[in-house]
């Protein structure tokens, strides 16, 4: 990478993205738009496309409408169906790379290691060696990418086949085998839905009961799929019609005991009620806590498809795992061939294990001891030129994430443009900023589902605090129109 010029005069800046999936490869379009070419994406895998190359297990679909899952800037009118299976979204993503031209700039099988700033530049260095200088560099690792392993007795001493649900074996056989999966989020539905008609014998081992809304996943028929391809104002118009649906209905009923709230946990409720005929499995099904406190699971027949008779929920708690397959605290072994560990993420940990150090020598560990924190969910006061897509307090709970990337790639590249400029070359968050901005966080939080709908989440950090915003999301696009300069130091 060229060496960027001196201070006071126009110049690009070289700029490190981490990271191939959905934000990553957004930050570096937004660069390639601005004109700047002096940046590098580093991606610790062999393909890209984060989330979406990670998870390939049977069943994988978004759960946000297709249409909308998409850069504004670059509608696809050939989404199969609603809600698009895991592998068309990777596709997309790669296509849009594409005809972008990032490709050619992005580096493989490099994971970031350490970056380290010193002297006003970072130094970053990879695992397999490679070095690099930067004058800014973009963490757009993603927020569901660390799988957590459950820490159950005998794990290892199961003899079938044991694997995460984003570590699939696509090598193992199903058909006609019997099969467990550990846990009851959106990936264990999605995977129960798909796999109980191909088993011998499913068991699906629940902790904690979900909500299910119940929503169809129809194809797109061949004349709507003709339209969005002849008819780009039909595209935009679908687009927009889900956006302002989804704001005006999920993204709405997380933030209290509001109208939408009311309406969406009613149909929730109804679906339980309507969907589950033995009166005993439908009170082990019920959760105890208010919908949307977790995530909702969008599922037209997970209902259905655990009521089959080769299917089984057990709520009685796992006690240990055996060579033969799962015992739980009432005795029962329930015999396996293959153990699925559906069991999720995690999501605080954001760019780490990557170690960053800052040119005080302090670590962003030491820095987050007391829990992830980053002012508008971008940057941490002591990293100067330092920047996260999806960091701590992404309305990731209620919005699409694609949709927020944008606004916080833009506001990322405020900066950027500054430091082109020669307006500045170096930018901090200020802590007292930062301290102001939590406070409100942590203030807005009790009013949401999150915090009174009686669950514990993944939207809650180890010390208990919601890491997540806790307001609309035209009140986040409103404040991350540009970035408010006296909330940084700029030099």
């Amino acid at each position: 990478m060229a060496a960027a010029q001196a201070r006071g005069s126009a110049r690009d800046p070289r700029v490190v993205i981490i990271g191939a999936g959905m934000s990553g490869l957004l930050m570096g379009i937004r660069l390639k738009q601005a004109g700047i070419d002096d940046f590098v994406i580093l991606e610790k895998a062999a393909d890209l496309g984060g989330t979406w190359r990670e998870n390939t297990y049977p069943g994988i679909a978004c759960d946000i409408p297709s249409h909308f899952y998409s850069y504004s800037f670059a509608p696809n009118p050939g989404w199969s169906h609603w809600f698009a299976p895991g592998g068309e979204i990777k596709d997309y993503f790669a296509s849009v790379a594409q005809a972008h031209g990032l490709p050619a700039r992005i580096r493989y099988n490099s994971e970031v290691a350490e970056a380290r700033r010193s002297d006003g530049t970072w130094r970053i260095r990879c695992t397999d060696g490679t070095e690099m200088e930067a004058d800014m560099v973009v963490a757009a690792t993603g927020v569901l990418h660390h799988p957590r392993m459950p820490d159950i007795p005998g794990l290892s001493d199961f003899r079938g086949a044991c694997f995460h649900s984003a570590q699939w074996r696509h090598d193992e056989p199903l058909d006609g085998r019997r099969i467990g999966v550990i846990g009851t989020g959106s990936t264990a539905t999605q995977i129960t839905a798909a796999l109980v008609p191909r088993a011998g014998q499913l068991s699906l081992f629940q902790r904690t009961a979900q909500w299910v809304f119940p929503l169809p996943n129809p194809e797109h028929s061949r004349f709507a799929r003709w339209c969005f391809r002849r008819l780009p104002g039909a595209g935009r118009a679908w687009y927009h019609l889900t956006r302002l649906l989804f704001q005006w209905t999920f993204s709405r009923a997380v933030l209290g005991h509001n109208l939408a709230h009311r309406m969406l946990a009613g149909i929730a409720r109804r679906n339980l009620e309507r969907s589950v005929r033995d009166p005993a499995l439908r009170e082990r099904l019920r959760p105890d806590y208010e919908p949307f406190c977790k995530r909702l699971i969008i599922s037209p027949d997970f209902y259905d498809k655990i009521q089959q008779p080769n299917a089984e929920l057990v709520t009685a708690p796992i006690e240990r795992v055996e060579t033969e397959g799962v015992r739980t605290t009432d005795g029962r072994l329930h015999a396996l061939d293959v153990l699925v560990l559906a069991t999720g993420f995690e999501a605080q940990r954001y760019v780490r294990p990557l170690q960053l150090i800052n040119e005080r020598d302090e670590t962003l560990e030491e820095a987050w001891s007391g829990g992830a924190r980053a002012l508008r969910s971008v940057a941490v006061p002591g990293f100067a030129n330092f920047f996260m897509v999806a960091g701590p307090y992404t309305p990731v709970g209620n919005y699409p994430l694609i949709q927020t990337s944008e606004i916080q790639a833009d506001y990322i590249m405020a900066f950027v443009e500054r430091f082109r400029n020669g307006e500045a070359s170096r930018f901090e968050a200020r802590p007292e900023a930062l301290e102001r901005f939590v406070r409100d966080m942590d203030a807005g939080s009790e009013r949401t589902i999150w915090r009174t709908g009686g669950c514990q989440s993944w939207y809650l950090d180890e010390r208990g605090r919601i890491s997540m915003w806790p307001w609309s999301f035209e009140r986040f696009r409103r404040e991350m129109r540009r970035p408010q300069w006296q909330e940084y130091t700029v030099s």
